[in-house]
This record gives C-alpha cells, structure tokens and sequence, in this order.
C-alpha cells in the first residue's frame, strides 16, 4: 500500500499502521468521522466519499480548510518557503523566533506550515495560552530545495483528495463530533495516548479516557480506537479497566522521537473495534 503522507508533521502519525488499519474496516459505512484529526494520515489514505475531520488545533483546520479554499496551493507554498529560506539562512534563530511570535500574534497557515517544518523534531506543541512554543531546529538550511518540493508535493496530493471528496474540516471537541455520527457511519478514533503525551490542544486525562470510553459505548456507532497496548517498562491498564470488553488486536511498532537512536522505543499498538 503506497502512503500519502501530509504535509503537517506530527508526532505518533501512523503512517506506518495504516494498512493494518485498513484491513480493520467494516464492509460498509456511510460518513467517516475522525475526532482527533492529528496528522490525518489514515483518513486521507483510506480516502472516504464523505468525511467529517476534527480537532481541537485551530491552526491545523484552518491549514486544510485553506488547502479546500485555494488559499494555501503547493505553488504559492513553493514561491513562499523558497523566500523563507533566504531569511532563515540570514537570520537563523532569531529569524525563526520572529516568526513565531508573529504567528503567536496574528496566526496563518503558511506561517504554522513553517514553523511546523523547521521547529525542533517537528513537534507541534502550545503552551497554556495557545502559544506556539517549540524551539528551532537549528539547520539554517532547513528549507534547501528538495525539502521545498517534498513539503509541495504533499500539499499537491492532499488538495487533489481533498478537491475530489467530500470533506469536512471543523474545531471541534471529541464529544460534539462523535454525537454526529449515525449508526451507518464510522468513528475513527486516535486519541492522545493516555499517560503518554500532552499539550495545550492535546492534553488528555483518566476523565477524558472514561469520557471517550462512555460516549463510543452509549452511541453504538461502528467505530475502531488507535491506543497503546504496552512497552517494555509497563502496560496501559485502560486495556484492563475499559476497552478490553471490545475486540482488541494488537501490533508492535517503533517511534523514533528523538535524533538519537536511544529515544527509537518499540511499542505494542492496540487497535480496539465494536464490530
């Protein structure tokens, strides 16, 4: 299976299990509702007729809202970060900082792609005011040619989808997008893992586990849940406590969040279905 990947980086992206994902599907759905959007990257690469993608990042909406627009194209992202570059070899850190504080003050999406693309790890994280707040990368030459067409030529495959489906991008909290969904549809849900990471948009407690946990339960809608089995140091006892009493297939799979090989860490995946 050949993956799409998007042009917005985040951490955990699943580009890696989506065919495992896929093979999860049930014979038939109407609407697919994903309400953690994050990377995006299973919905996109399993290309649903009709689609409901949510997130609680405005900044990642309105990325692909103005993807569906026209607002944001792979050619004026090209001619953008091709000037970008100039300005980053000049200014360095301090030109990335700049650019960060203008983005923190009047936020747009070319703006929140640069910053995502050359911020430390390509992490995404905010702090407790909205802030974007990662630090540089430190390659001055982050933007050097052929990264300029990989980035351009994600955004050219994710706005050919998104021109040719029906789709949907909202800011939007888990439970008002799960509630959506009728019986017929398909809720994907790939929260943030509990006990494993948090941020301003992505922070995610035992309440919210039980939350997520109640609404699947009470709606009765189709629906597969991407979460943590176990590592090598302790297991997730959300398993135990609350998703075991549905089907539970697990995987292993490696992340590598870090530029060293020691933060390279094997983690037992779990894929959760009602069907």
């Amino acid at each position: 299976m050949s993956i799409i990947i998007p042009p917005v980086k985040c951490q955990g992206i699943k580009s890696k299990l989506v065919g495992w994902i896929a093979d999860k599907l049930p014979n038939r759905y109407d609407i697919w509702y994903e309400p953690f959007m994050g990377s995006g990257v299973v919905g996109f690469n399993i290309h649903p007729k009709k689609a409901v993608f949510a997130d609680t990042n405005p900044h990642l909406i309105r990325f692909y809202n103005d993807i569906k627009n026209g607002i944001v194209t792979h050619e004026g992202m090209k001619e953008f970060l091709i000037g970008e570059n100039e300005k980053l070899l000049d200014g360095g850190d301090e030109y990335y900082k700049q650019v960060r504080a203008n983005f923190n003050k009047q936020p747009n999406s070319f703006d929140f792609l640069f910053l995502n693309r050359s911020c430390f790890n390509g992490m995404m994280r905010f702090n407790s005011k909205g802030g974007f707040n990662v630090p540089f990368c430190k390659k001055p030459n982050r933007f050097a040619q052929p990264y300029i067409t990989k980035i351009t030529n994600q955004i050219k495959n994710i706005s050919a989808l998104i021109q040719t489906h029906n789709w949907t991008f909202v800011c939007s909290g888990f439970e008002d997008t799960i509630m959506q969904a009728k019986a017929e549809d398909l809720i994907y849900c790939d929260p943030p893992y509990i006990d494993r990471h948090s941020d301003y948009f992505n922070s995610w407690t035992e309440r919210d586990e039980q939350k997520l946990f109640d609404l699947l339960f009470r709606e009765k809608t189709q629906f597969i849940l991407s979460t943590w089995h176990h590592n090598k140091y302790r297991e997730n006892r959300y398993i135990d406590l609350l998703w075991g009493r549905f089907n539970v297939d697990i995987r292993k799979h490696f992340y590598h969040l870090g530029a060293s090989e020691t933060n390279r860490n094997e983690m037992t995946e779990a894929l959760i279905t009602n069907y």
